[in-house]
């Protein structure tokens, strides 16, 4: 009995040092793993490895994260989102269009261009205004004009104005005053020119010509010392208060438009800057050698932010749907494989969701699986969530 005793107590005092060193082993691999961290690329997250270092596609710096987060939700604070910009609202049924983007220019509306013609021959003693791109408004001067015809036309004014005011009972003097001072105010003379001219009797060769209407200098035609004939053109004014919007299009689309239909432009394929423009015209036929036809159409440009040259995108409906569940469609994360949404679950608590999209037009998207009515989604910052989201978690939001 004592010696069976004994020889369990030696077997334990044996083997205790080794469970005890084994124990400690596993402790502190346990504790190695703990503090091992993994890293991962921001920009491609299948890059994943135990040690920091560089990506291999990108070349830039991998972050840690913690693999065993098995969360599907970011929590942001309010300064955190104010700092991303996010912003919601909340998904409802409303009329989605799907539209056919057509791309166009934006041209000067030849409704608004005039040109400044001499209405007298002449020598052009003074050119006011000797630059394009400059605004004038109307009775404004532009050039002073020396001819020896006004000077005639003045002198026979004077004389026949004595003649009236001496027969002032001789109709017929009436008449040839009436005649020479017509003569003078279709040359360009004012009233009040003509009633100076009577008081101080002096005659002037020059003649001040002043705009017709206001606009921008787009073209100077002549200049000082040059002489010109009575229709010769000076300036070419243009007015931008309307745009012409010009596109080409094939027959496919031409079957989409008829004259007088309504249709969206959009201002340098901005969505927020859309405005409303009725065709005016499509060409009857074909351009040479080619299957092209061209769309017009006017729109208004008050503030003059709309400048000739500058690309437009003109909107054709194609189908439509009056009760559709749609978002902005910035608001949709599409990797390749799938495309998914942040839903707000709470103030400060997001979580992605996998969605099926449908009719698209050109800023709202359809959406038919995986949303339903009144749910809060995020409509910008959406793609900050996302980056956070693969910067926390080393993974993709939805697979």
């Amino acid at each position: 009995m004592n010696r069976n005793h004994f020889i369990k107590t030696l077997l334990l005092s044996v083997a205790m040092p080794s469970l005890l060193w084994t124990s400690c082993n596993n402790k502190q691999s346990t504790d190695k793993q703990a503090a091992v961290k993994t890293f991962t690329c921001p920009m491609h997250p299948q890059i994943v490895q135990d040690h920091a270092g560089t990506c291999p596609i990108c070349g830039m710096d991998l972050v840690p994260f913690d693999k065993s987060n098995k969360d599907r939700f970011l929590t942001l604070d309010q300064n955190q989102q104010a700092l991303a910009n996010i912003s919601t609202m909340i998904v409802g049924a409303s009329s989605l269009e799907d539209y056919l983007a057509i791309h166009g220019r934006f041209t000067v509306n030849p409704e608004e261009t005039n040109f400044v013609s001499s209405r007298n021959a002449g020598r052009i003693e003074r050119l006011y205004i000797k630059e394009t791109g400059i605004p004038i408004r109307k009775g404004q001067a532009i050039y002073k004009l020396y001819s020896e015809e006004l000077l005639t036309l003045q002198k026979e004014y004077l004389m026949t104005y004595k003649q009236a005011e001496q027969f002032k009972n001789d109709k017929r003097f009436q008449e040839i005053f009436e005649g020479a001072k017509q003569k003078l105010l279709l040359y360009g003379q004012t009233p009040q020119q003509l009633s100076s001219l009577i008081n101080n009797e002096k005659t002037s060769p020059y003649i001040t010509i002043y705009a017709p209407s206001g606009g921008t200098v787009a073209e100077v035609l002549a200049s000082e010392g040059q002489y010109v004939n009575e229709g010769t053109s000076v300036l070419r004014l243009e007015g931008y208060q309307s745009m012409w919007v010009e596109a080409d299009i094939y027959p496919r689309e031409a079957s989409l438009i008829k004259e007088g239909q309504r249709l969206s432009v959009l201002v340098n394929n901005n969505p927020s800057s859309r405005l409303s423009m009725d065709v005016q015209f499509i060409t009857p036929s074909y351009q040479n050698n080619s299957q092209i036809m061209q769309l017009r159409g006017t729109v208004p440009n008050a503030d003059q932010s709309i400048q000739a040259g500058m690309p437009a995108t003109i909107l054709l409906p194609r189908t439509s749907k009056t009760a559709a569940l749609t978002v902005p469609s910035n608001a949709i994360i599409r990797n390749g494989k799938s495309s998914h949404v942040w839903v707000a679950l709470s103030k400060e608590k997001f979580q992605p969701q996998a969605i099926k999209t449908g009719v698209e037009s050109f800023d709202q998207t359809e959406i038919t699986a995986g949303l339903t009515a009144g749910d809060k989604v995020v409509v910008s910052g959406a793609y900050l969530l996302y980056s956070e989201y693969v910067l926390k978690k080393g993974g993709q939001p939805v697979d």
